[in-house]
């Protein structure tokens, strides 16, 4: 289970960054960055928080209720027109950076999923399976899971047939089956080659 072992090595503020939607065919990516106030943070939070896959969808949500009152949370998004344009990586450097400055406060150093470095304006590590060692990256993971799923269900709601309130715009049976019969939408990502060659020129 992560802890806050590597955010009381590094000490004074520090956040954790992660992202949500790099592997979809349709919708944004979706990342979140987390200060946690250690000295708040209830025991259901303790006890539970874990990298978002390893969680249903029910214990997702609510611990990304409790987030809030003892966190403060930025959240930063790039669009399908910025990933097809910048490609997935870039536009997911681009997500970490936008949910750091909605932080709206400076931090010391940032702890990021994964081992590929967004630029920040403050030192950061990476920690590769950084969700399930280090809490401010698990609830990171855990509210920008649920923020993407929530904007999925929106964006469902117009488009029906690809069933993205369940599959998120992953390439699922049923959203492949959709795509094949009706196109892409302006949500889908043109430049991932499940969509590409639907794609009429």
């Amino acid at each position: 289970m992560p802890d806050l072992a590597l955010e009381s090595e590094i000490g004074g503020i520090v956040c954790g960054i992660d992202e949500v939607g790099r592997g979809p065919l349709a919708g944004p990516v979706v990342a979140a960055a987390v200060i946690l106030d250690a000295a708040r943070l209830p025991k259901a939070l303790l006890d539970r928080l874990d990298d978002s896959k390893k969680l249903s969808k029910r214990n997702r949500e609510e611990l990304a209720e409790l987030v809030p009152a003892t966190a403060t949370i930025g959240f930063g998004e790039a669009s399908v027109d910025e990933i097809d344009r910048l490609n997935i990586l870039q536009a997911t450097f681009l997500a970490m950076r936008r949910a750091y400055d909605a932080l709206g406060r400076e931090c010391g150093h940032a702890l990021v999923d994964g081992n590929r470095p967004p630029r920040l304006p403050c030192p950061i590590r990476c920690v590769v399976g950084g969700d399930g060692i280090s809490l401010s990256i698990a609830a990171a993971s855990v509210v920008a899971k649920v923020r993407r799923d929530g904007l999925m269900a929106e964006l469902a709601l117009a488009h029906p047939e690809f069933g993205w309130e369940r599959n998120a715009g992953y390439g699922t049976a049923e959203h492949l089956d959709a795509l094949k019969r009706l196109g892409p939408t302006p949500h889908h990502r043109r430049s991932f080659a499940p969509v590409a060659q639907y794609v009429l020129f």
